[in-house]
């Protein structure tokens, strides 16, 4: 058996089990992945101060995220098609999330809907909304996360037009999977990523299936979801998703100091730094690298207490601690504890994050650190050309 040491060790396992148009999907980004790979080569290029003689008996990871307690900085992003990773897959990660301590941000693009996470769930949850150009399902999207009681909306502002991702189109990707003769060959040879997804509660997006009006068969709901991803999305757009949200509100797809300067007049609570995970623009500068100005912009906006976050390229507990004496107030994870679902299942998202916290632990003990939320620039060296 393998032992899992870190981030990587979980993806090869997935990347093994499960089936490679939806691995592809979670694995990949746009056009030539120059922005997804530099998320991580950025990271990378900052060097922890090692720090010696001081006391750092009995740290703390701990914090808050938009007034939530969390065990460590670190929230699970919203991915799409969770569901198709491993049978229930949103479920399970909620789950996992809850009894570690840490938010789960459940998309609008999940297999498993909001009702289904919510009735497997102990404690609030969060609900990434995508406005589509039929305004009136969002406002039931955000009608249902609220009877759902979820305690943070969070708007992705960077998906007005789907970023082409080569590989899903050279896999095949569909939901559900296509039964062509590759994609059963394939699946054929991955049995325990089949039985968990048969068993699955839904095959299809849960959000959406029987929600969507002339769309109850999966052909036409394809074709709706196609069509209604809205380039026409503005601020007036967030102001109007403002005054239908009372709670907290998280901007995620801030990459520019001007988008970040017109977020903090918005009224909402975090902002995201984070280019999609290089699933969008390929070319953008990585999410590190944007960190910094638009910290700046923040500082100098009307609001400059809305807290300020980041995703994108985030592996390990020296990369949240990286993200985190950068400036960050904690960040987001996607692929991380997808691929540890993949791999395992529920006890492979849980992997996931104690092995991020115990990086984090053992990271902030060997740079002089007691306290995260002391972590600051003078904790790292960054590359001269920054």
């Amino acid at each position: 058996m393998t032992v899992i040491t870190e981030i990587e060790d979980l993806r090869q396992q997935a990347r093994r089990r499960v089936a490679k148009a939806i691995f592809g999907y979670v694995d990949s980004g746009s056009y030539s992945q120059g922005t997804m790979h530099a998320n991580k080569r950025d990271l990378d290029a900052i060097h922890l101060r090692q720090r010696v003689a001081v006391n750092v008996d009995q740290r703390n990871t701990a914090t808050t995220l938009a007034g939530h307690d969390v065990r460590m900085p670190v929230a699970l992003a919203p991915v799409g098609l969770t569901g198709l990773n491993y049978g229930d897959g949103e479920i399970l990660a909620a789950q996992a999330a809850e009894e570690f301590g840490v938010p789960f941000t459940l998309t609008t693009m999940s297999i498993c809907s909001i009702e289904d996470v919510a009735a497997a769930t102990t404690k609030p949850f969060w609900f990434q909304l995508y406005v589509m150009r039929d305004r009136a399902f969002a406002a039931d999207l955000i009608a249902r996360a609220k009877a759902a009681k979820c305690s943070a909306l969070v708007l992705t502002l960077d998906l007005q037009i789907l970023g082409q991702r080569h590989a899903d189109l050279k896999n095949g990707l569909t939901v559900p999977p296509r039964p062509t003769l590759s994609n059963l060959l394939d699946m054929l040879s991955k049995p325990r990523w089949c039985a968990s997804v048969l068993m699955g509660k839904r095959k299809t997006f849960g959000n959406l299936d029987g929600h969507v009006k002339g769309a109850e068969g999966l052909s036409t709901l394809m074709a709706w979801v196609g069509q209604q991803f809205d380039p026409t999305l503005n601020w007036d757009d967030v102001e109007w998703i403002r005054k239908q949200w009372d709670g907290k509100l998280i901007l995620k797809g801030i990459l520019d100091p001007e988008d970040a300067k017109l977020a903090a007049q918005t009224g909402a609570d975090a902002i995201v730094v984070s280019n999609h995970g290089g699933r969008q623009l390929d070319g953008a500068m990585s999410s590190i690298r944007a960190l910094p100005q638009v910290l700046d912009a923040i500082a100098a906006s009307a609001n400059p207490n809305i807290e300020v976050w980041m995703d994108g390229g985030i592996r390990s507990g020296q990369d949240v601690l990286k993200a985190c004496a950068m400036g960050a107030r904690g960040v987001m994870i996607g692929r991380s504890y997808v691929y540890g679902l993949g791999a395992m299942g529920k006890p492979g998202v849980t992997t996931a994050l104690e092995l991020i916290r115990k990086e984090l632990d053992v990271s902030m003990a060997l740079s002089g650190i007691r306290d995260l939320r002391d972590a600051n620039r003078s904790h790292i060296v960054l590359p001269r050309d920054w």
